[in-house]
């Protein structure tokens, strides 16, 4: 993951969106300007100097999560935080999120939940997630963010490369409809993840001490017997490990 490099050190803002740039343009930009970047000088720079009040963290407060968000709280944090409240979460969850909004003062935390309507429509029984897991997932966690992120400008995930297939070439500035993505943690192994929370002291999420290293929803997630298949404990036993807010990027109908 490299040692940290502030912003200063950086080149100049990246200038590929003025009135006549397209959004393609400026990713493009963008990927020039950060390909070498560390995690905390890209997060610093997308906050304070590319979209300074246009951007938005979207946290699961998982397994992880507190990596991305102990960044995100040392550079400003005020910074928005979208946490996807399906419902279906654990406590434990529910709990650590709570927790880290007081250790790491993150003051803009903001739970996303799916519509009432959408809920007594598709799921009024709410077994929809053992009927139709993508179904599910699209209702409690794909609207619900679609609609949240509308008035952004550029989002960013902590997903890393080593989570999923669909993740295994996903750069780490990417487009996402009409916002810029940006995926700081793209690179980082696990270990490395490991390693930062363990040098910065940051507390786990209690169920890594149960067995679980991908923590989702409480019906669709276990414990993972093989702890080198990281999601083997999501959708256990489907052709799935994805929940769909992560959706391919298009520019003019084609993917980048």
């Amino acid at each position: 993951m490299g040692p940290d490099m502030s912003v200063s050190a950086l080149p100049p803002k990246a200038a590929a969106h003025g009135p006549g740039a397209t959004l393609h343009s400026r990713l493009l930009a963008l990927r020039e300007r950060y390909r070498d970047a560390p995690a905390q000088a890209l997060v610093e720079a997308m906050i304070s100097r590319e979209f300074p009040g246009e951007i938005a963290v979207v946290s699961a407060f998982g397994a992880e999560s507190v990596v991305l968000l102990h960044m995100v709280a040392r550079i400003d944090p005020k910074t928005p935080i979208l946490f996807l409240d399906t419902g279906n979460l654990f406590g434990e969850t529910l709990r650590y999120r709570d927790m880290l909004r007081g250790a790491l003062g993150l003051s803009d935390i903001r739970a996303i939940h799916p519509s009432k309507e959408d809920e007594q429509r598709l799921d009024p029984h709410r077994n929809l997630w053992q009927r139709d897991p993508d179904a599910c997932c699209h209702y409690r966690k794909v609207l619900p963010l679609k609609r949240a992120l509308a008035s952004f400008a550029a989002e960013v995930s902590g997903r890393k490369r080593f989570q999923t297939r669909a993740r295994a070439e996903m750069d780490v500035v990417e487009q996402n409809e009409a916002r810029i993505k940006i995926n700081p943690l793209a690179n980082w192994s696990l270990a490395d993840l490991g390693a930062y929370i363990h040098n910065h002291e940051l507390p786990r999420h209690p169920l890594v001490a149960e067995g679980y290293l991908s923590i989702g929803c409480i019906p669709c997630t276990e414990r993972t017997a093989d702890p080198s298949d990281y999601r083997a404990g999501r959708w256990s036993g489907r052709n799935k490990d994805e929940c769909g807010i992560h959706e391919p990027w298009h520019v003019d109908g084609e993917g980048i």
